[in-house]
């Protein structure tokens, strides 16, 4: 803890995991069968359409993510009731370490008949992030999806435009900034995945470590 925060909440770290999550987005979309790593409502909508369609190959497709979606908020939930309070045993570092684990394995599965099985992985990664780094300085927020974050950010500025306080101003900017990161992060995954196809996801690794190392500062300031 920090200034009665936990470093897991933040704006360094909200940034460099709003950027893998965008970077991941586009690198599956872009490499793996035009299927979202984060954004589980849009395929949502496209698992209904083939139903909808008879395009049963289709169904699997976008509903293995989806599954895989939901299996990582369940193990991200029972790893923090199992390690939560332990004093040694950051379980938000657990968390980046199996996702760095995961998309290094995603790296090496080539294009074609196992994007399925990347799609699920990438999947499950994201599921683990969002769950895991829910707040940013005291306020919701999400690292893999926008849309929250949109509607927040939105709703604070129309509280600085009515009451003009600065406080939520800065809170708006704050939700904006994860924006706009996320987009970039989408951008630098789109190039490179153009560039770099499936071994693109080897680049999201970056930001991992980066979040690692923050959190990993901060315990060296604690002598933890």
């Amino acid at each position: 803890m920090k200034n009665g925060r936990h470093i897991a909440e933040f704006y360094g770290v909200g940034v460099m995991l709003a950027m893998v999550g965008g970077f991941l987005d586009a690198y599956t979309y872009i490499s793996r069968d035009h299927v979202f790593a984060n954004a589980q409502t849009g395929n949502m909508v496209l698992l209904a359409v083939n139903i909808r369609e008879g395009s049963w190959l289709k169904v699997f497709l976008y509903l293995m993510p989806i599954l895989s979606f939901m299996l990582g908020v369940l193990i991200v939930e029972t790893v923090k009731s199992k390690f939560n309070e332990h004093p040694k045993i950051h379980w938000h570092r657990v968390v980046i370490g199996v996702e760095l684990v995961v998309l290094t394995a995603v790296g090496f599965i080539p294009s074609g008949t196992l994007n399925t099985l990347a799609n699920i992985l990438v999947s499950f990664t994201c599921a683990m992030q969002v769950e895991a780094f829910r707040k940013m300085d005291g306020k919701p927020f999400a690292t893999t999806m926008c849309t929250g974050n949109l509607r927040s950010g939105t709703d604070n500025l129309f509280q600085y435009l009515k009451t003009k306080d600065r406080q939520k101003l800065s809170n708006a900017l704050q939700y904006y900034g994860i924006i706009l990161c996320f987009i970039g992060g989408a951008a630098i995954g789109a190039l490179l995945t153009d560039l770099l196809s499936t071994k693109a996801v080897f680049i999201a690794l970056i930001g991992l470590f980066a979040a690692l190392f923050i959190l990993r500062t901060d315990d060296d300031k604690l002598g933890k």
